[in-house]
Order: structure tokens, then C-alpha cells, then sequence
């Protein structure tokens, strides 16, 4: 959990609660009832148009074979997130999200990222897309580089829908190390009531066609 930047306990995951959430900058996390929101200071942050992943990295997802698709597993992808990946206790994802973010989904809100290794789906993410602002809430590689190639992938994307920012809610050492950088909540702010409310790239956003890693 962040050490700052809890504003409201309870409430619920109801759809209508997460966009109004979200389009002023709280998520939810929370580990036991009730439900925290949080707003933290500062914020982590990822710009797509400043992001520029390592030749070593554009390398190995080559290497690895992988290919990319947008939205075409999303249960798999959020179910994968939520398995504790240090102990029983330790994950976020309890069965009311999953199901909360999978109605955002079918509404049209939250998107995924799948990386796959011939058939086999070895990492991803998801999020919450609003405006022009791509809202990261987790990812997952059970391969190396996978879910950092489907970061590549998704930003790759984000520049041609025209988003301006991802939002990585809370720092940690890996986002710092793939790019992501701190700013102040203020200054978040100001971002988000820019762009929240702009046209975003409505409905689902599967593409006509798969993406290889040469592509990303």
C-alpha cells in the first residue's frame, strides 16, 4: 500500500463509482473490506512520448518471439495478475475487482495488453482508459520481458491513439527502471483535468490484425 495518500474508505466497485473515481485521479486498493481510495503524492507517471525502451529490451522480445494483441483476453490477463506471486496474502485483485473491472471492460473502460509466445499467453496488463489518460493497474510475465514488452506495445499504441500520459499510480523501483517518473499530485491534477475529458478511442480495441515483436 502507498504510506500516503488515502482519501475515502467504503463505498463500492460499481462502475459508475470507478469513473468518477477515476476521472480525479483515485483508484481503489485494498487488501481487506473496507474498500480503500487512494490519491498518492506524488504520483507515478509514464509519458508516452518520453518513454524510449533499451535496444537490449527491443532485442529481447524479438529474441523471444514475442507477439502482442489488445483486448482479446482480458479475463486471462487480470486473472493472472490477481495469483499472489509471494505467499497466499499477497495480492490485491480479490474476486470483487475481477469482476468489477471486467464489467469496465465490457463497458468499454478497461483495456488489456496480451503478450504470447506461440499459443501460450505469457504476460500483459490491464488498465482503465479514460480521455486521453491510460490509467496501469497491473501486469504480469511468467517470461522474460514479457509483461516490459507488452508496456512497449501498449505505448507504441497510446502514441498513435494520441494519449497523453499513463498513470502508474504508485512508484516502485521496476516502473523507475522502464521509464515511469514521480510528480507532484498538483501537477498530476492539472494533466488529468486537461486530458481526462478529451476524446479517447471508445468500445473495444482489438485490431484487425496481430502485432509480432519486429513491430513494437
Amino acid at each position: 500500500m502507498p504510506e500516503i495518500g488515502l482519501v475515502a474508505f467504503g463505498g463500492d466497485l460499481k462502475p459508475e463509482r470507478l469513473i468518477a473515481a477515476y476521472r480525479v485521479g483515485i483508484f481503489p486498493w485494498y487488501n481487506n473490506d473496507p474498500i480503500l481510495w487512494w490519491s498518492p503524492d506524488p504520483r507515478c507517471v509514464l509519458f508516452p512520448q518520453k518513454f524510449r525502451p533499451s535496444r537490449s529490451l527491443r532485442k529481447s522480445i524479438r529474441k523471444n518471439g514475442y507477439r502482442f494483441t489488445l483486448d482479446r483476453a482480458f479475463g486471462e490477463v487480470i486473472r493472472h495478475c490477481a495469483r499472489p506471486h509471494l505467499g497466499p496474502d499477497e495480492t490485491w485483485i480479490n474476486s470483487d475487482m475481477i469482476d468489477a473491472y471486467s464489467e469496465m471492460h465490457r463497458r468499454g473502460y478497461a483495456h488489456s495488453v496480451e503478450t504470447w509466445q506461440g499459443r501460450r499467453l505469457v504476460g500483459g496488463l490491464y488498465g482503465i482508459a479514460m480521455g486521453r489518460v491510460f490509467f496501469g493497474e497491473s501486469m504480469f510475465s511468467t517470461e522474460t520481458d514479457a509483461s516490459k514488452g507488452a508496456l512497449v506495445y501498449l505505448v507504441d499504441r497510446l502514441l498513435e491513439f494520441g494519449y497523453m500520459l499513463i498513470d502508474c499510480q504508485v512508484t516502485s523501483a521496476h516502473l523507475l527502471s522502464i521509464g515511469a517518473e514521480e510528480i507532484p499530485r498538483e501537477a498530476f491534477m492539472r494533466i488529468l483535468g486537461r486530458e481526462v475529458g478529451k476524446d479517447g478511442i471508445p468500445g473495444f480495441w482489438a485490431p484487425d490484425r496481430d502485432a509480432g515483436g519486429g513491430e513494437s
